[in-house]
């Protein structure tokens, strides 16, 4: 079982990294709630994973922190809830606003998480409401703001984020269209895919 990477941080490319340890390259899938969190590239990184080991697939999930996993392996236990919609879970929202949303039963933010419908919603209200009654005040959430903010360089940066952002939004569980609007929407001169993709889930939740 691997629980900890740490190394140097070599590629982000949503919602997947590469980070190199003792010349071992390991690609991680994170939320964009962890990735935010990440230095910049070829600084030192440290995250904590979950190992999946598949017939098809061994596949390495990274959090900012140890709540974030334990949340992570707590969602993945409900019913109709894998890997890939644990990840669009906390990439839509912080663990602690996810918190917040079981212990006051906000069905209405949570059905807004692509691939989450109303009775998924309903099911993880009922089944992490006793697990998370006593999370709040532990909950320690990955800064938002640490990102680097790297300068926009001309028409083909400004693409690569766009598409960037994009293919990351779909990955998560939004269609085509969905991302493409989102995107658009909120674009601003300078943003980079990072950037997008934060505020286009705010925007869309």
């Amino acid at each position: 079982m691997i629980g900890r990477l740490r190394g140097i941080l070599i590629e982000k490319l949503a919602p997947e990294i590469l980070i190199e340890c003792n010349g071992i390259g390991y690609e991680v899938t994170m939320p964009m709630t962890s990735i935010y969190a990440l230095p910049e590239l070829e600084q030192e990184a440290i995250i904590y994973t979950h190992f999946v080991v598949r017939e098809d697939a061994q596949l390495l999930y990274g959090f900012a922190n140890k709540i974030e996993r334990k949340l992570f392996r707590l969602l993945i236990k409900v019913n109709g809830v894998g890997p890939k919609l644990g990840l669009a879970i906390l990439s839509g929202m912080s663990a602690d606003q996810f918190v917040s949303c079981v212990i006051h039963d906000d069905l209405s933010t949570i059905v807004k998480i692509p691939g989450v419908g109303k009775k998924t919603a309903e099911r993880l209200l009922i089944e992490m409401r006793d697990k998370l009654k006593d999370w709040q005040g532990e909950i320690q959430t990955p800064a938002t703001d640490a990102m680097p903010i790297m300068a926009n360089v001309g028409n083909a940066l400004v693409s690569e984020a766009k598409g960037d952002a994009i293919n990351a939004l779909v990955s998560l569980g939004y269609n085509a269209n969905q991302a493409d609007k989102a995107v658009k929407a909120i674009y601003k001169e300078g943003m980079t895919s990072e950037d997008l993709i934060r505020d286009s889930l705010k925007s869309m939740l």
